[in-house]
């Protein structure tokens, strides 16, 4: 009897373990399915809403700003916090085997000793931004013109663009072609795609012609290469930071309009002119059914109180920051002009999440000439570093760009 109950018992003992194994492989189960059918609204969900929610600071479309009431399922981009992500997140590409990387910006070749600025990821407070993925990238890009226009901050842009998709490729697959700074070009020739820069910090024509060597800024004129433009696939500009020059550095003597010169002008009313000048270019010449046009929104300096030397990590505190780098007039202007464009210009907001970055500068860490006073650069940024994020947010525009935000049908681009 004793015998037949102890069997009982272990039956019964056998009967529960194989019960909590059952109910465990049955959670992973529904875990996993519950992770799929995430993933599948993600996809059916923010891919055709992350740009059509964008706030009317962050993006700018049809000469009017989209509506930016936050609800379930909509994103802006361009609000969120850095992440520190040292082993999910490594840089995509090596600065030592990237040969688009300047003296200017070769942090880790200049001496930098900390690594820490390379490994902070921009997560969007309501989606996931997808993980820039050079490969899919030159396939949206088969057979198409990249061009980045604009000062040194869009240059830094353009190498970072053009070492992401260099370091997927073979090296020999790649051409390259650079002329003194003003004209750079990366062509990944089994694509037939190319990323070319092209300076020109004003965007309008800078005129160093004149016979006794005054240089006259004609805020009327487009600058000369403008012609290169033409054709290009993808547009992406920028302007500000040569306006606000002064003495020694003020690129220009007198302003040029409508065959008068002046010495001087309020220079919220020069830059009005010459972006009123390019937009009209712009809308002239640009069919918006085959080409996407970005403008980058000002990248920030670090000086004064929130000075980048000798800082390694972000500014972290939101409450306490508030960004005042740049002359917010300045930026008005520019984001009104966009407004009142035809042509639909999608607006790279970079701004506020770069203000928080003074830990990803060069400092100190420039190539130095012999003699050479030091130098501490808060205005430009390492590579790898902070412009990787930028072309990461541009890569997600253009995966999630629709013919209904763009006003032009997918097959015009190849790119959704």
């Amino acid at each position: 009897m004793e015998t037949s109950s102890s069997t009982i018992k272990q039956k019964w003992k056998l009967c529960a373990f194989a019960s909590i194994i059952g109910c465990f492989i049955l959670m992973l189960c529904l875990n996993e399915n519950h992770n799929s059918v995430r993933l599948l609204a993600f996809q059916n969900k923010n891919t055709t809403n992350i740009i059509s929610s964008l706030e009317p600071s962050s993006f700018i479309e049809n000469g009017k700003p989209i509506n930016g009431t936050k609800s379930i399922g909509h994103c802006n981009i361009f609000d969120g916090r850095w992440v520190y992500k040292p082993i999910d997140s490594p840089p995509l590409y090596d600065e030592f085997q990237c040969p688009f990387i300047g003296d200017q910006v070769s942090c880790q070749r200049n001496g930098r000793p900390d690594f820490d600025y390379e490994n902070w990821s921009w997560e969007a407070n309501d989606c996931e931004i997808p993980r820039f993925d050079g490969k899919d990238l030159l396939e949206r890009l088969r057979g198409k013109r990249v061009i980045v226009v604009g000062d040194s901050l869009n240059r830094n842009q353009w190498e970072s663009l053009a070492c992401l998709l260099y370091s997927v490729i073979p090296s020999s697959r790649a051409h390259i072609h650079v002329q003194n700074g003003l004209h750079k070009l990366f062509v990944a020739k089994d694509y037939n795609c190319s990323v070319e820069f092209h300076w020109s910090p004003f965007l309008v024509q800078l005129d160093t012609s004149q016979a006794n060597g005054t240089k006259v800024l004609r805020l009327d004129k487009l600058v000369t290469s403008a012609e290169r433009w033409r054709g290009a696939d993808i547009m992406v500009f920028n302007t500000g930071h040569w306006w606000v020059h002064r003495g020694k550095f003020r690129a220009w003597d007198l302003f040029g309009y409508r065959g008068e010169l002046a010495k001087e002008m309020d220079i919220e009313s020069a830059v009005e002119m010459g972006m009123k000048t390019w937009a009209q270019w712009i809308d002239d010449n640009v069919d918006s059914t085959k080409t996407i046009v970005f403008f980058r929104s000002i990248s920030p300096e670090h000086k004064g109180k929130y000075w980048c030397y000798n800082v390694t990590l972000p500014i972290m505190d939101e409450e306490s920051y508030a960004g005042d780098s740049f002359p917010k007039p300045v930026i008005e202007v520019v984001e009104r002009t966009i407004r009142g464009m035809k042509t639909p210009v999608k607006y790279l907001n970079i701004t506020k999440l770069s203000e928080y970055r003074r830990d990803a500068h060069p400092t100190v860490y420039v190539a130095k000439k012999e003699k050479q006073q030091p130098v501490v650069d808060c205005s430009h940024w390492c590579l790898p570093g902070l412009p990787d994020t930028w072309n990461r947010l541009l890569y997600a525009l253009l995966v999630f760009n629709t013919s209904r935000d763009t006003g032009a049908g997918s097959s015009s681009h190849g790119l959704v």
